[in-house]
């Protein structure tokens, strides 16, 4: 009786850890990476708010590093003014909004409704962190740009990885496999110049960027964790992360259960 009731324990343990279960192994290991995530950022922020000396030391170095670059070549700051500007947090939220009128319009009520989530969602974080932080971005005599508001985390970086990802996550199944990894590549280039621009223009430290794509990944695994696991609720397969959020999209079928709204 003692093996038999092991046994079974043993197959319900394995059943939990099934990706088709309701709390399946990939949602599990999306809760993890967002608690992983989520311990850096923390104590970045930690480190912030009680201006721990090498921090400052790193952040105004690479900032008057990059300053003093910026001020002997112009053609420099207009390219970083014009990266901030057309992968600006707003346009990324333009776009998913576009976008999310687009899936209702296909009846992917439930897909657009997290695309909306996650990206205003990842706006409104970061104004509340900027609010509760109230970190004072970098001061320079000569400086070459200016923005208003504070300093950590930076919503350019921030926004522009929950927008990357956001994009990809809804139109990977629509791509061929070429394409996905060109579009993947162009992404992490994006959030790679957006935060250099930031830095680059004296407007946010080094430390204020990493926290805005820490933070985006933060977000993004959580809300996609809980999309995942609306579709075990419903009976549907996890996708991996390679293929989408919701690889039906590419042929307008439903998800297991039929057309869902």
């Amino acid at each position: 009786m003692t093996v038999g009731r092991g046994r079974t324990a043993g197959f319900r343990a394995v059943r939990r850890l099934d990706p088709d279960s309701r709390y399946g192994l990939r949602l599990t290991l999306a809760l993890v990476a967002v608690f992983l995530i989520g311990v850096p950022f923390l104590v970045l922020l930690l480190v912030v708010q009680r201006a721990w000396p090498p921090l400052l030391r790193l952040d105004r170095g690479v900032a008057g590093h990059l300053h003093a670059l910026a001020l002997r070549h112009h053609w420099l700051v207009t390219a970083l003014e014009r990266v901030s500007t057309v992968f600006g947090p707003m346009v990324f939220r333009v776009a998913a909004s576009l976008v999310a009128v687009w899936l209702l319009v296909r009846h992917r009520t439930r897909l657009a409704c997290w695309a909306l989530a996650t990206t205003w969602g990842a706006a409104l974080l970061g104004v509340v962190l900027k609010d509760a932080v109230r970190r004072a971005r970098p001061s320079f005599v000569d400086a070459v740009a200016s923005a208003p508001g504070r300093s950590f985390p930076s919503g350019h970086a921030l926004g522009s990885l929950v927008g990357c990802g956001v994009l990809l996550l809804i139109g990977v199944p629509l791509m061929s496999r070429p394409l996905r990894w060109l579009s993947s590549v162009a992404a992490g280039l994006v959030v790679l110049a957006v935060g250099f621009a930031r830095v680059g223009l004296g407007v946010h430290y080094l430390s204020d960027v990493l926290a805005g794509w820490i933070l985006g990944l933060g977000w993004l695994a959580a809300t996609v964790a809980a999309f995942h696991a609306w579709r075990q609720d419903v009976g549907a397969s996890v996708p991996d992360v390679a293929e989408g959020l919701e690889p039906e999209i590419a042929a307008g079928r439903g998800v297991r259960r039929g057309r869902y709204g």
